[in-house]
């Protein structure tokens, strides 16, 4: 794993909207534009670990990206109920054809299905 990603993934999951502050929020950002692409299984499966409880001010959606550009299916554990950010990029990814419905892995392919769920 290359040090941009393990350094990500030491740091933790993402900071909340409520609990973060600018400057963490900030410093984890430069580290997501730091990380080159396109990410190796392993990298991106260890920043799927990294989802915090919310959208993080954009960063969630950022490494979500991050994520796609991995070369296959990205093994990935289902969302809790009401799970913040990671139940709507889980949703996003399965409208936009990213994901099965009721999978656990997201998988590479299929273009953006135009719409975000709520």
């Amino acid at each position: 794993m290359r040090p941009e990603v393990s350094a990500f993934v030491a740091d933790g999951p993402l900071p909340g909207e409520e609990t973060g502050e600018e400057a963490e929020i900030d410093r984890r950002a430069r580290q997501l534009d730091a990380i080159p692409r396109p990410l190796s299984l392993a990298e991106a499966e260890a920043l799927a670990g990294c989802f915090g409880p919310d959208d993080g001010y954009g960063l969630a959606w950022t490494m979500a990206h991050l994520i796609e550009t991995a070369p296959g299916p990205v093994p990935t554990s289902a969302p809790a109920p009401g799970g913040g950010a990671h139940a709507r990029i889980h949703r996003w990814a399965v409208a936009a054809g990213l994901v099965a419905e009721g999978s656990e892995a997201v998988a590479r392919g299929g273009g953006d299905g135009g719409a975000f769920p709520a």
